[in-house]
């Protein structure tokens, strides 16, 4: 390993940027064989898509992401986020097609914009490539939709993203456990 050294030896290399490899030559190779393995393997494609998201979810900013690697160190901070949130059951249930619990839904929204992947999916075939029936409610109000949830009027919502914990809570309303997605 490189960074193991002597830095004040003239005749030796100080490595590559990460200090694991003799130059930096060695380094980018070493780089591209595993982008290469996870570029064309669609489940390793997958699986580094979702641990991106969520190293970036949880440090926002670059700076503070490498300062937790560089203090605990990948394998470390790898094992410290499955054990909270484990990717690879979430993996497995995401791609464990099983049949359907209900297929005709029927979904109440607010027409603004953050609606739009809701209403589009439909005109774009989303729904029925996924088996669904999907029946789009254009409801007047915030209240209206939660009220419409709580009476089992409506099989999900748009809603804003503080109703279903207010709903869970029993604030403004009787307390309903609410399940999001």
């Amino acid at each position: 390993m490189s960074y193991l050294r002597d830095p004040y030896r003239h005749d030796h290399s100080l490595g590559c940027s990460c200090g694991r490899h003799r130059n930096q030559q060695e380094h980018n190779f070493r780089a591209s064989v595993v982008d290469e393995r996870v570029r064309t393997d669609p489940e390793r494609l997958s699986a580094r898509v979702v641990e991106t998201a969520l190293l970036k979810a949880l440090f926002p900013r670059d700076e503070t992401r490498r300062r937790f690697l560089r203090a605990v160190g990948s394998t470390t901070a790898a094992a410290v986020i499955a054990e909270f949130l484990p990717l690879g059951a979430l993996t497995a249930m995401a791609q464990d097609k099983k049949s359907l619990e209900k297929k005709e839904l029927k979904v109440g929204f607010i027409p603004i914009t953050c609606a739009t992947p809701l209403i589009m999916a439909d005109p774009l075939n989303f729904y029925k490539n996924e088996g669904l029936d999907v029946a789009l409610v254009k409801t007047a109000g915030w209240a209206l939709i939660r009220d419409k949830m709580l009476n089992k009027e409506y099989d999900a919502a748009h809603m804003l993203a503080p109703m279903p914990i207010a709903i869970s809570m029993g604030i403004g309303s009787v307390a309903e456990p609410m399940n999001v997605a």
